[in-house]
């Protein structure tokens, strides 16, 4: 098991774009087992590799009791739209309904560099949305209205983790922090 620390609002590879993975090799598979395992220890629902400083295209996700991840995704989504509570785990105890499409066909590869397409709705939506927005450098509170956004950015401000640099934060593997992404 190799937990990371997960990087915090403020570090600026969380603002970087990732760059796609170009190489399935034993490296990625290593990565992705990363992913899995801080994410899971966390816990959350998803994880981006940018959260744990790496800036390559690949997230993983946990959602209703399936483990999964995707690597270079590309997204199609529906018109409908859903509204709900979102959070961040990069962004510790920050909770905001958030809009995002209601349903997302994401297509892209396994860590074997072999194709996949993932539909999902609800919650998997939401949860591929949010980890793909972290691989292009957006933050979920880039999707918040302007007052949810303010009040979103007093709590960051107000918050004990964020006093401290990035290097001397670590997320609790028991902290209470819901089902953040």
């Amino acid at each position: 098991m190799s937990i990371k620390d997960i990087r915090l609002f403020g570090d600026p590879v969380l603002r970087t774009p990732a760059v796609d993975v170009v190489d399935f090799d034993k490296q990625l598979r290593v990565l992705v087992k990363d992913l899995e395992d801080t994410m899971l220890d966390a816990p959350g629902a998803g994880l981006a590799a940018p959260q744990i400083g790496v800036g390559l295209r690949v997230f993983t996700y946990w959602v209703d009791g399936v483990l999964g991840h995707l690597v270079n995704p590309s997204l199609d989504l529906s018109d409908e739209e859903q509204d709900g509570p979102e959070g961040c785990l990069s962004i510790p105890g920050v909770a905001f309904d958030t809009k995002r499409a209601l349903s997302v066909v994401a297509r892209g590869q396994n860590m074997w560099g072999e194709p996949v397409v993932l539909e999902g709705t609800e919650l998997l939506a939401r949860c591929v949305q949010h980890e793909t927005d972290h691989l292009d450098g957006i933050l979920f509170l880039d999707r918040l209205d302007t007052e949810s956004r303010r009040e979103a950015m007093r709590a960051i401000r107000e918050s004990d983790w964020f006093a401290q640099s990035p290097t001397e934060v670590r997320i609790s593997p028991h902290s209470t922090f819901g089902r953040a992404m």
